[in-house]
């Protein structure tokens, strides 16, 4: 699977971004579509989740409310919607697949280029 991630930039806090993941090659394997955010000095952390054929969602904690994790099967691509940003939401942001749910990095099977979000103070 290749995955092709955009809409990054800059936002003051309170503002909204939505990042998309166009998704191409997809497999059997290819089950669960994530998304992952690094922030400078951190660990790569989960941020959502979203099965493919069945649409659940799942969100870490500090993004539930605000975020809001989609895909478009026709379109073949995956969305992240962010509301009421925060400067703490600062990282670059990856799309990942699993095979299954996953709340780590090191169960992703594909990633994608980054994508930046900066929320300024």
């Amino acid at each position: 699977v290749q995955l092709q991630a955009s809409g990054g930039g800059l936002v003051q806090a309170g503002g909204s971004l939505k990042l998309s993941c166009v998704v191409s090659g997809l497999t059997t394997s290819d089950n669960v579509m994530n998304w992952f955010r690094q922030a400078r000095g951190k660990e790569r952390e989960f941020v959502a989740g979203i099965r493919w054929r069945e649409g659940t969602k799942r969100y870490a904690d500090s993004v539930k409310g605000r975020f809001t994790i989609s895909r478009d099967s026709a379109e073949m691509t995956v969305y992240l919607q962010m509301n009421s940003l925060k400067p703490e939401d600062t990282a670059v942001y990856y799309c990942a697949s699993s095979s299954e749910r996953i709340t780590t990095a090191t169960g992703a099977g594909s990633w994608g280029q980054g994508t930046q979000v900066t929320v300024s103070s």
